[in-house]
This record gives structure tokens, C-alpha cells and sequence, in this order.
């Protein structure tokens, strides 16, 4: 059978399913049954099973099916179940996955401009920012421009989930000066592992599933991956007692939603938009979670788990930030990535000065509440 007739077959199936289009009212003989039969979508993350962000993604699956009223159920499965953490864009691509739930960066390894829509350069905005400039400033045209038209992949993508910046990692031993990082094996993914290479670390880019037994058997000597909560399930505070907050390696990011173009293009237009639409409905929920659970997390490992929390040192981030404009003018010889990261810094130029000239100094208001806590 050839793509086109397993493809106008599902079309047909679907349509039938889902009670739309002319094949749901053409077929006088089907059991009534056929009509309520739900669309299963088969959607892998890039997540362990014990992940919090099992826990997000299940936030996204619930939404879509109490919108679709039982047309639809999210068959959620977590990396390794059909590919690999880092392999789920081929598998949504060639259709073996409906949908993945993951972030850009996986991916990194086709394309560097994978990770300006993740962990690209810090210019000053926030994920709230980096978010905002793909839905308002350009940013979900490029990446349409980049997966479809440039590495012609039939795939569609949203974001969601501006993520809380990512703690520079976990460490052994103190560092706190750029020279305390020479030679270090760590750790990171996408941009940021050029980013830390240029630093003088050797770099290992690894699913979160693989960071602590590589951290056990010496293949890397400090990492990073996320936030407490991720880092704690796996078991971070095991193998390292620093945990270094803030930092401009990966300072944004958002959850990537990928979809199978044919497969979304098949579905009746109003599914189309829960699918779509769950995805910032999620992204609320997402950051409610976060925000209760990061921090409760976080002083787990430090009353439980005997982790000392530092934030990043100010010699280590104004050599992140040197790093970046080494990378940056490198990046830039490519047409495509200049256009990305020029639309980020006008983008960014524009609304972080706003955000920031109107944040009020909330850490002094902390403070004058909470003294002592943050040891400014």
C-alpha cells in the first residue's frame, strides 16, 4: 500500500471517528459505535517516566481531551517507549509519532538554529520574553521557515512553558571564577555546550535519564539539566553537594509541541485549535506547578539532602556573557541565524527595556520581608 492510500485510508477513518465531513453522514450501515470512537494521538516526550515534566505534559493531554469532549485521547508515553529522548523529531517527521512533547534543542544536532527557539543568546529578556517574540515578534515564522522550508521537515511546532532560568549545575566542589572551570567535564546541551566549550569545559550532551550514571562512572564531573524538581527525581544531590543558581547558559526556554503536519492537517478544523490552543492553556498550568514545586524542591535539597545552594558568581557569568559574543560572531556567518538573532535583539531591545525599566527591585522588597534569606 502505498503513503497516499495509507494516507487518504486515515483520513477516512478519522473523519468517520470523529463524526466529520461527508464520510461520518455517507456510511448509512456503520454501528453507531463508529461515530463516538475517539482519535487516539500517539504522543512521546523526551522525559523519564518519573520526570516532572511527565507530570506537565500529562497538565497538556488532560486539557486537549476535556476540550475535545471524547473525540480525542492522548495516548502520553515517556522517552524510550518508541525512540529515544533526542530522536523524537524524526520520529513525529516520518509519522511513527503523531506528537512529541520536548524542547528544541534535542534536535540541535540537524541544525544549530534549533536552539535560538530554546537556549539561544542571552540579550537581556526573559523566557517570558523569548516566548513572546515567537507569538508577537517573528519568531514562529522563522522556525516555521527553518524546519519546513530550510530542512523540509513535515512537522508544525508551538511553545509553551516559559521555563525559570536554568541553574548552572551542579558541581563537586566550589567554582567560583572562570579559571575554577578549566577543564571540567560537564554536562549541557545545545547552544550552551558551545557556549561552556568556549569557556574552557569539555562538554557531553546527554538525556536527563543518562546524567547521574554517567556523573558515577567519571564521564562527566558536573552537569546541568533543568530545576530542582527534575534534578532531585533523578538524583542529582547523590553525586554532587553544589548547586549553582542563575545563569546566563540557557536563561529561557519553552516546552516544544510538535505535531505531524499531515496529521494535523487531517483533523477537523475545531480539533486543530484544541490541539493548538492546549498548548497555552498548559503553559499556565505548567508555570503554577513550577513555581510550587521548584521551590519546594529546592529547600528539600537543602534541609534533607545537605546540597549548598550558591548563585552563579558574577566572574563566571560576565564570562558566560564574553562567551556568547565569541559564539555570537561566529553564528552570524550563516544568512539564516543572523536573521533569527537580529529579530531576537530588536524584539528584545524594545520590550525587555520595559520590562525592565517597570519591574520595581522585588528582591528588596524580599528583603525587607524575609531578611537574611538571600544573603545578598
Amino acid at each position: 500500500m502505498s503513503n497516499t492510500q495509507k494516507l487518504d485510508r486515515r483520513s477516512f477513518l478519522r473523519k468517520t471517528a470523529l463524526g466529520g465531513g461527508a464520510a461520518a453522514t455517507g456510511v448509512l450501515a456503520a454501528p453507531a459505535v463508529m461515530a463516538q470512537a475517539p482519535l487516539v494521538v500517539k504522543m512521546q516526550t523526551s522525559w523519564p517516566a518519573s520526570d516532572i515534566w511527565m507530570d506537565f505534559a500529562r497538565q497538556y493531554t488532560t486539557r486537549v481531551e476535556e476540550m475535545s469532549g471524547g473525540r480525542m485521547t492522548v495516548d502520553l508515553l515517556p522517552a524510550g517507549a518508541v525512540v529515544g529522548a533526542f530522536q523524537v523529531m524524526d520520529a513525529v517527521n516520518d509519522g511513527v509519532l503523531d506528537a512529541a512533547h520536548t524542547v528544541p534543542v534535542y534536535w540541535y544536532g540537524k541544525n544549530k538554529a534549533a536552539s535560538f527557539f530554546g537556549t539561544g543568546p542571552v540579550f537581556g529578556g526573559n523566557a517570558n520574553t523569548m516566548l513572546g517574540w515567537f507569538y508577537q515578534g517573528g519568531g514562529a515564522e522563522l522556525y516555521r521557515e527553518l524546519t519546513q522550508d530550510i530542512m523540509g521537515l513535515n512537522v508544525y511546532g508551538f511553545m509553551g512553558f516559559p521555563m525559570p532560568a536554568q541553574p548552572f549545575g551542579w558541581f563537586k566542589g566550589e567554582v567560583n571564577t572562570v579559571a575554577d572551570l578549566q577543564g571540567f567535564k560537564y554536562r549541557t546541551v545545545g547552544l550552551a555546550a558551545d557556549l561552556l566549550q568556549q569557556m574552557g569545559l569539555s562538554v557531553a550532551q546527554l538525556p536527563g535519564g543518562e546524567i547521574v550514571p554517567a556523573m558515577e562512572r567519571g564521564v562527566i564531573d558536573a552537569f546541568e539539566f533543568n530545576n530542582p524538581s527534575s534534578d532531585s527525581r533523578f538524583g542529582a544531590q547523590d553525586v554532587a553537594k553544589n548547586y549553582y543558581l542563575s545563569s546566563y547558559h540557557q536563561a529561557s526556554e519553552s516546552f516544544e509541541f510538535l505535531f505531524n503536519k499531515d496529521f494535523l492537517d487531517d483533523l477537523d478544523p475545531d480539533l486543530q485549535a484544541i490541539l493548538k490552543y492546549s498548548v497555552e492553556a498548559a503553559s499556565t498550568a505548567n508555570t503554577a506547578l513550577a513555581l510550587r514545586e521548584y521551590s519546594s524542591d529546592l529547600q528539600k535539597l537543602q534541609t534533607e539532602a545537605g546540597v549548598t545552594v550558591h548563585r552563579t558568581s558574577a566572574d563566571i557569568l560576565s564570562g558566560q556573557l564574553a562567551a556568547w559574543d565569541v559564539l555570537i560572531a561566529d553564528l552570524e556567518q550563516d544568512p539564516f541565524n543572523k536573521k533569527v538573532m537580529d529579530s531576537q535583539r530588536a524584539w528584545v531591545e524594545k520590550v525587555a527595556y520595559y520590562e525592565l525599566m517597570n519591574s520595581p527591585d522585588l528582591a528588596r522588597a524580599y528583603e525587607h520581608y524575609f531578611p537574611g534569606r538571600l544573603k545578598l
